[in-house]
């Protein structure tokens, strides 16, 4: 068997200098030169532009807006202390109000005593204010986030997880965009606290490097950003109050970014905006098992949102043109389609090929991944990264990143079965809301 392995791939090898890249990838694995190629191309681009632009020290800016930071808390606990101590320390001259809303408070006392107990932290620090909002009954994310923006003063809103926190100067970074009246919205750079922890959180924290550093960065310099995370976004209060808020229903942070970028073919100045240097740091899942939970969730939230909901609003008269064929490609193709076709490709491969042959294909594919990537990351480390030397610390994890990638892909097409043939996302927990919000808070005692 070993040396049907050195064979093919010393083939594959050979050929390779005979054939162009093109000739070779249609040939050995098509969708790459469909999907993924254009893909790379446009965010390394993305990124060499970001790294030669001028970069301007940061100038005394003419206003600092009002912020109001939403927390949404569940079952926190003293973690939230963290959040809201990483806020009130925030290198910003402007006046930033932090609202906590406690979801189901009843249950969650330890909670709601910690938040109320972090107004010590407050203490000496100027233009800071907290208001601990207790929601009795359990509604779920969306329901806590329009329950804060119903009483949030801020000109620009922040929707962030309790169990979140930043760094000093996020909110300074993040809302000198909006100086920009064409900005709606900011996505924010998160990276993963608990790195160190495990095999699964190292690997977790080098994709979140890889696609939400600097992918977002590529994609942030032509106006594509995929999606403002749910932890950590950013924006422009009047514009949200116009959308309504937050919409029910699973994956509220896709869904939120989708129905901003529906103003898009009618506003083409409209923008959001990806900053790597507005930075919060959040826990990853720490074993294989919760991580498979997590992203059997996201992956199902995404085939929701693209197919279920918005399938007959994903137009260019809505999105642009630009926005469209980037949501078609990059969310209904990649996403979507695409691991289905690595799984059938690989399995029509273990068919149809003698397990030598499939092997020394196989590990030709892997370090053609893997030239790419190191590519891809020593220019993110060049370009873009605000923290260089900590995450060259990454480099030796590369080699394991394809085969975890490859994993993701066979676990998403799973993933987006059981939403196809289950319809689980519309009514998981992470959908819940309460009818009439706004009239529930008005006999909510905010403390």
């Amino acid at each position: 068997m070993w040396e049907q392995v050195v064979f093919s791939f010393q083939t594959l090898f050979a050929s390779s200098g005979s054939q162009t890249l093109v000739e070779l990838a249609l040939k050995f694995f098509p969708f790459v030169v469909l999907l993924e190629a254009p893909f790379f191309i446009l965010v390394t681009a993305g990124m060499a532009r970001y790294g030669l632009r001028e970069v301007r020290p940061d100038r005394q800016r003419e206003r600092y807006p009002r912020v109001s930071c939403l927390i949404t808390c569940y079952s926190e606990g003293e973690d939230v202390r963290k959040t809201i101590e990483s806020l009130a320390q925030q290198l910003y001259p402007g006046h930033i109000e932090i609202i906590a809303v406690i979801d189901g408070a009843i249950q969650n006392r330890p909670t709601l005593e910690a938040a109320r107990n972090a107004r010590a932290l407050l203490h000496n620090t100027p233009r800071r204010q907290l208001l601990v909002l207790p929601k009795w009954q359990r509604g779920g994310r969306v329901s806590s986030l329009n329950a804060g923006l119903s009483i949030a003063t801020g000109e620009i809103v922040m929707a962030l997880d309790g169990d979140t926190s930043f760094d000093n100067d996020m909110v300074r970074n993040a809302t000198r965009h909006f100086d920009d009246p064409g900005v709606v919205g900011v996505a924010g750079n998160l990276r993963v606290r608990n790195a160190k922890r495990s095999l699964v959180t190292r690997l977790q924290a080098l994709e979140y490097l890889v696609s939400i550093a600097a992918g977002k960065t590529g994609l942030s310099e032509f106006n594509l950003v995929n999606n403002i995370s749910g932890a950590f976004g950013v924006f422009r209060t009047a514009f949200i109050r116009n959308l309504g808020g937050w919409d029910a229903g699973t994956a509220e942070d896709l869904d939120m970014t989708t129905r901003i970028k529906q103003y898009f073919g009618r506003h083409p100045g409209l923008r959001i905006v990806f900053d790597p240097h507005a930075v919060g740091h959040t826990d990853a899942p720490d074993t294989w098992r919760v991580f498979f939970r997590q992203r059997l969730r996201w992956d199902g939230d995404m085939f929701y949102i693209f197919i279920r909901k918005f399938r007959f609003n994903l137009r260019p008269r809505l999105l642009g043109w630009r926005n469209f064929l980037f949501v078609v490609v990059n969310g209904l193709l990649m996403q979507l389609v695409m691991p289905f076709m690595i799984v059938g490709y690989t399995g029509m491969m273990l068919f149809t090929l003698p397990v030598g042959a499939v092997l020394g294909v196989l590990a030709f594919i892997y370090l053609a991944y893997l030239a790419s990537l190191v590519f891809y990351f020593m220019l993110y480390l060049v370009a873009v990264s605000e923290r260089p030397g900590d995450d060259a610390v990454y480099l030796a994890f590369l080699p394991l990143f394809p085969l975890f990638a490859f994993v993701n892909r066979v676990h998403c097409s799973f993933s987006v079965l059981q939403e196809i043939f289950t319809r689980s996302h519309l009514d998981s927990s992470m959908a819940r809301s309460e009818e009439h919000t706004s009239e529930l808070q008005s006999r909510l005692p905010i403390s």
